[in-house]
């Protein structure tokens, strides 16, 4: 127990690394994904076929795939560089890993909410002269955003978990931190486990909950 005392400070810039890598990556990823759902939902072959490739190669692929691919093919091989500093540098190499991957599952996530508002309201706003793109802007995305508050909300529930891939890396966001207090702190490994859980359920418990009260505030009734 004294061990986490003494490392407290080190725990608490983990920990903060890690939501700094949720909300980075959640973002992207919500973006991403709806560009990707609206591809997915074109009129034009190529975009949806675009689409349909990256969300099934992404999500057939492992995710420590994609965080070293990120790492050592644009980090290495590609020379791309957002930083002089390294760490940094590998900071946002994992938030583009991140994001490209979590975006694959808030595409499908949004596409299912797209599929459930009703067909008569699209072709309702193509009777009186919608373009396809004010059509998914103005009618469908809004209400197909609220249908899927819940699903959005395990997604990011899940990324804060998968921030922790990151460390194949060297992010030295909570678990690495833990791996690191585990070789320093041999004899604490137990109080140091439990404390690194206990810190994650602090991050994950509070988002489902929020999402669970959003999604009952947000829903579309029909």
């Amino acid at each position: 127990m004294q061990a986490l005392l003494d490392e407290f400070p080190v725990i608490l810039n983990a920990f903060w690394l890690t939501i700094r890598l949720t909300l980075a990556s959640g973002a992207a990823a919500l973006v991403l994904g709806t560009i990707l759902a609206a591809m997915r939902v074109s009129p034009l072959p190529v975009l949806r076929g675009i689409g349909t490739a990256y969300v099934n190669i992404l999500r057939n692929t492992p995710l420590t795939l994609v965080i070293v691919f990120c790492g050592l093919g644009l980090g290495l091989v590609l020379d791309v560089s957002f930083s002089t500093s390294l760490s940094t540098n590998y900071l946002w190499l994992s938030i583009i890993g991140l994001s490209a991957y979590t975006a694959a599952f808030v595409c499908e996530a949004i596409r299912s909410g797209i599929n459930t508002v009703p067909v008569g309201q699209a072709e309702a706003a193509r009777a009186i002269g919608l373009t396809f793109s004010q059509n998914l802007r103005l009618i469908v995305l809004p209400q197909a955003l609220r249908a899927v508050v819940a699903p959005l909300g395990s997604i990011l529930i899940a990324l804060t978990k998968n921030t922790t891939i990151a460390a194949a890396i060297g992010v030295t966001e909570a678990s690495l931190t833990m791996k690191t207090l585990f070789e320093a702190h041999g004899d604490a490994v137990v109080p140091i486990f439990f404390g690194f859980a206990l810190g994650f359920l602090v991050l994950t418990l509070p988002t489902g909950l929020l999402f669970t009260w959003l999604s009952r505030r947000l829903a579309v009734v029909r």
